[in-house]
């Protein structure tokens, strides 16, 4: 089992930045992906980015160049830069190994 803590949420104004992290422990193999996903309320669960062990990386149309994943392999620790951030981002973010291990979320709100 992988179990992931997540941190780095909170609230800011309109384009301003936040930088989310995840940190994964247990069982975890050589060859993966990790990612992100949010949900606003009363909405579908949907892909942000994702990064493979290989670096590979995909966003989603809505965040390409404001946000930048990365990830730091001796710490098992993948991040989720935001920048020039609107109020369209504000949701619940949820960091995912495999899609098969989730985190238990973090609020980012963008609000002035």
């Amino acid at each position: 089992q992988v179990q992931l803590v997540e941190s780095g949420g909170g609230l800011v104004q309109p384009g301003g930045s936040l930088r989310l992290s995840c940190a994964a422990s247990g069982n975890i193999f050589s060859i993966y992906f990790m990612g992100w996903f949010r949900q606003a309320p009363g909405k579908q669960r949907n892909l942000v980015a994702t990064i493979s062990s290989s670096d590979i990386t995909h966003y989603a149309d809505s965040v390409k160049g404001r946000f930048t994943i990365s990830r730091d392999s001796t710490k098992n620790t993948v991040y989720l830069q935001m920048n020039s951030l609107k109020p369209e981002d504000t949701a619940v973010y949820y960091c995912t190994y495999n899609n098969k291990a989730w985190g238990q979320g973090t609020q980012v709100t963008v609000s002035s």
